[in-house]
């Protein structure tokens, strides 16, 4: 599959981090389209969580769009059904993190941005003082009925551990961006530590 440059968006209220798995109910016209579209030409969609305005339609024509943040994560459909007429069940996998460039309202609704990839943080052994997080983390995996990230799992890279950890902790949604904006795979795991200690 080659790198896109200019991806459809789905604007949500969550984060989607590199290695995740998020399960979304699709019935909007415009993100039916969109999805239907990447099945066909096996391509990935970003995610982006909303900085202002609500997850409803906005079109060109209406004041109040919906504004995105300008990093988000490519999405690629790892799995879908149709359990009724108009609806779609999909999980999808996060790739590779993005930066919008640009973005644009089509008629329908569906927004579409040029992007930048971004580079992933190298892989980082875990340091001493955080290795207590991993088994918490592989059994708060091994747990998950549903939900639990796609293989491979990298318990060995910090900013892979950080990542799973700030799925699964009530971490506000601006925090849970800022994590996703660090390049740092160690500075997202302190930042976690911090968070679990003043819990």
């Amino acid at each position: 599959m080659s790198l896109p440059t200019d991806i459809p968006l789905f604007l949500l209220n969550t984060v989607l981090n590199s290695g995740g798995s998020l399960s979304l109910r699709v019935f909007e016209a415009r993100y039916m389209d969109m999805v239907k579209d990447c099945l066909r030409a096996q391509t990935p969609f970003g995610v982006c969580l909303i900085e202002q305005g609500e997850e409803v339609i906005s079109l060109p024509d209406r004041p109040g769009a919906t504004v995105p943040h300008l990093v988000g994560t490519l999405a690629t459909i790892a799995d879908w059904d149709m359990p009724q007429m108009g609806i779609l069940n999909i999980v999808a996998h996060g790739g590779a993190r993005f930066r919008i460039l640009e973005h644009r309202l089509a008629m329908n609704g569906l927004m579409r941005a040029a992007i930048e990839l971004l580079p992933d943080p190298p892989v980082t052994p875990i340091p001493g003082d955080y290795a207590r997080l991993v088994p918490m983390l592989r059994a708060l995996i091994e747990g998950l009925e549903q939900g639990k990230p796609p293989e491979p799992h990298r318990f060995y890279d910090a900013a892979w551990v950080a990542d799973r950890w700030a799925e699964l902790l009530p971490l506000p949604l601006p925090t849970r961006q800022q994590l996703l904006e660090l390049d740092d795979g160690i500075a997202r795991l302190e930042a976690i530590y911090r968070f679990l200690e003043r819990s």
